[in-house]
C-alpha cells in the first residue's frame, strides 16, 4: 500500500471514531433514530456542496443507471452502519467497540476478496493473513482481559 493510501485510511479511521463518539453523544439528546437521520442528511448535504465546489463531476442519471442495482443499497447500509455504532459504542464504550467493528471489517473485507464478491477482484488465499486476522481476534481477547 502505498504512503499515500495508509495515511488517508489513518485519517479515515481517526474520522469514523470521533464520528460515533460525537453520534454516540447526540444520541443522549436527540435519540438514536432522529439523530442518525440528522447524521446522513448532513452528510448528504456536505456531498452535494464538495459535488458542486468539485465541478460537478458524475451525474444522477449515471448513478441511477447502473447495471448492478443492489450497489445503491450503500446509503441504506450506512444509515444501518450509524445505528450500530452508535449502539455498540454505547453498550461497550469507543475502545472496546472499535476493536470489534475494525476486525470484523478486517475479516469482511479479506472475504468479499478472497471470493471476488461484489464485482471486486478476486485474491488468492495467503495464510499471512490469515494469521493477520488471527492476531486482530486475539488481540481483541486481550483487550478484553
Amino acid at each position: 500500500m502505498a504512503l499515500l493510501g495508509i495515511l488517508v485510511a489513518a485519517v479515515s479511521g481517526l474520522l469514523m471514531s470521533v464520528q460515533g463518539v460525537f453520534n454516540t453523544e447526540l444520541t443522549k439528546q436527540g435519540g438514536v433514530w432522529m439523530s442518525a437521520a440528522f447524521v446522513q442528511f448532513t452528510a448528504f448535504a456536505t456531498c452535494i456542496l464538495a459535488w458542486l465546489i468539485s465541478g460537478r463531476n458524475g451525474s444522477l442519471g449515471a448513478i441511477l443507471s447502473i447495471d448492478r442495482k443492489y450497489l445503491l443499497l450503500g446509503g441504506v447500509i450506512g444509515a444501518f452502519i450509524t445505528f450500530t455504532v452508535i449502539k455498540s459504542i454505547s453498550l461497550a464504550g469507543p475502545a472496546k467497540a472499535t476493536l470489534v467493528i475494525v476486525t470484523a471489517q478486517l475479516l469482511t473485507s479479506y472475504l468479499i476478496e478472497l471470493f471476488g464478491l461484489f464485482g471486486v477482484e478476486r485474491a488468492a488465499f495467503e495464510i499471512k493473513k490469515l494469521i493477520g486476522i488471527a492476531l486482530a481476534v486475539g488481540g481483541f481477547v486481550l483487550f478484553n482481559f
